[in-house]
């Protein structure tokens, strides 16, 4: 090869024009990726309904849990005369008709109602998740016979049921709660099942069958946490429906009858309604503004976990 055939290659100085008029390499910045958990939250706290059913509730939580240490009193005791009218100056929120003060009542018993609605729904969850899982993961023979089971607990009266368990053992705190958990978990077990048939088939699933993992680290960790937003919900709305499902049993007489509950407030005051009808409307009043704050949880709960309604 000749040296007219060679090409000269020069070096420019960093000044000169052919580095200036060089296009710049632009620095790409990280895209900062957000944990869905702190969208669905940021979500949530953008929620009016939301925030004053979250406010509405921690204000109940904290009369009941700090009232008997404020307010330190028998619930049982008579303080004053009977059917004393509210705004009096030995009864801020009246008595009913044995003379004791609502107030003291209404503090005392809403531990007890708060504690049923929360244990009663726990264990309904628990009761529903596990079967709904096996049913949903496994199918077949195990799903059938789960299904009818559930079947038989969905169409016997819940209400009836648990009146029956209640009155075949004394009528207790802890029996009233393991009743309403027993006879309430139907609606829980479905939805389970639905969700781990939806993710049983997908890819993730199967890669953990391949690379050898049992079914109980599939069932509880790989599907259950993807499973879980719209139990979350489920479990939320199921406390409301057990403080009323208490309330219920209490006002026919079926609740302990040695522990204040708004429950038994309402049910033992039922026949002086007329006369005496702020011993029924402040404890109503009371599960009224519980079951609201959880319902308004709960749709909060919904709004931010659902992803299809979180991108409206």
């Amino acid at each position: 090869m000749s040296n007219a055939t060679l090409t000269k290659v020069t070096t420019m100085p960093p000044g000169s024009a052919a580095t200036t008029h060089a296009p710049a390499m632009k620095a790409l910045s990280p895209v900062r990726v957000e944990h869905p958990g702190m969208e669905a939250l940021r979500m949530f706290l953008r929620n009016p309904a939301a925030i004053a059913g979250m406010v509405m509730l921690l204000a109940v939580l904290l009369v009941a849990i700090a009232g008997p240490w404020v307010y330190p009193a028998d619930p049982f005791e008579i303080k004053t005369a009977p059917l004393t009218p509210p705004f009096s100056e030995d009864a801020w929120l009246g008595s009913d008709y044995l003379g004791r003060d609502v107030l003291t009542a209404l503090i005392y018993g809403g531990r007890a109602t708060l504690l049923v609605g929360a244990v009663a729904a726990l264990l309904s969850v628990v009761i529903g998740i596990t079967l709904g899982a096996f049913a949903g993961y496994y199918g077949g023979k195990i799903d059938t016979a789960l299904m009818k089971l559930t079947e038989f607990f969905q169409v016997l009266p819940a209400l009836l049921f648990a009146m029956v368990v209640v009155t075949l053992f004394s009528p207790t705190l802890v029996t009233v709660t393991l009743a309403i958990g027993i006879v309430s978990w139907t609606h829980t077990a479905r939805l389970t099942r639905a969700e781990f048939m939806k993710f049983r088939g997908l890819e993730f699933v199967r890669a953990e069958r391949a690379i050898g993992a049992r079914d109980a680290r599939i069932i509880w960790k790989v599907i259950l946490p993807n499973a879980l937003p719209p139990l979350v919900v489920s479990a939320t709305l199921a406390i409301g429906a057990s403080i009323l499902f208490e309330a219920g049993l209490s006002f026919l007489g079926l609740g302990d009858p040695n522990q204040m509950s708004w429950g038994l407030m309402i049910g033992s005051s039922r026949q002086y309604v007329l006369s005496c009808w702020w011993a029924v409307a402040f404890p109503g009043a009371a599960i009224f503004i519980t079951v609201l704050a959880v319902s308004l949880i709960g749709d909060g709960l919904n709004d931010a976990l659902n992803p299809k309604l979180r991108e409206r």
